[in-house]
């Protein structure tokens, strides 16, 4: 079990964009691979910091941000789901928004596990 002795909050809309949008950096300045290599990633990354996400406030999220951003840290930086889903407080009144990206946290996971049956 991890002990966290620190809180990063980090709010999308102040410190990030009120309109997140887009997967890679060509799709524009507020991406999700932007946003989880200037912000998810270097909060990750000590290992002693909670990590709570204030998700409102933004005028949406499509799929390709929220999947880069959050499925990414598990496909491209190697963070386990459980890790994730432990370290990252999501804060949201909108409880669909918080599932969703725990489902593209879970998915990525399961889609790098290597098969079993080989």
């Amino acid at each position: 079990m991890i002990i966290h002795t620190e809180r990063e909050i980090i709010n999308i809309q102040r410190d990030f964009s009120r309109y997140p949008a887009g997967r890679y950096k060509d799709d524009g300045p507020y991406n999700g691979e932007k946003f989880r290599e200037d912000f998810l990633v270097p909060a990750l990354r000590n290992s002693t910091i909670q990590v709570d996400l204030e998700l409102d406030g933004v005028r949406g999220y499509n799929s390709s941000f929220l999947d880069e951003a959050f499925g990414g840290l598990v496909r491209e930086h190697g963070f386990t789901a459980d890790e994730l889903l432990q370290r990252l407080n999501l804060i949201s009144k909108d409880s669909s928004l918080i599932r969703e990206i725990r489902e593209y946290i879970g998915s990525h996971e399961e889609a790098i596990q290597p098969d079993e049956t080989t």
